[in-house]
């Protein structure tokens, strides 16, 4: 289900890292560390917001990508 709050995800299974990209606010945060069956879940949540708020924020270490307010695609 295509969610309110996040307008795009990927995911680099090597790297480990979560990018997210906000509807709010059009920024672009990456999650460090976040295991396969994080994302796995993560994609397949009906409520992907709640998802993302109950198990990865708060929980990996993140940081601001300069320049991320563009467009993803």
């Amino acid at each position: 289900m295509p969610s309110t709050s996040i307008r795009k995800t990927d995911y680099d299974p090597e790297r480990r890292i979560l990018s997210v990209w906000f509807v709010a606010s059009g920024k672009h945060y990456e999650f460090q560390g976040v295991p396969p069956e994080t994302f796995a879940a993560f994609r397949s949540a009906f409520a992907k917001g709640r998802y993302f708020n109950d198990h990865i924020r708060n929980r990996f270490s993140h940081r601001l990508v300069p320049g991320g307010n563009a467009d993803p695609e």
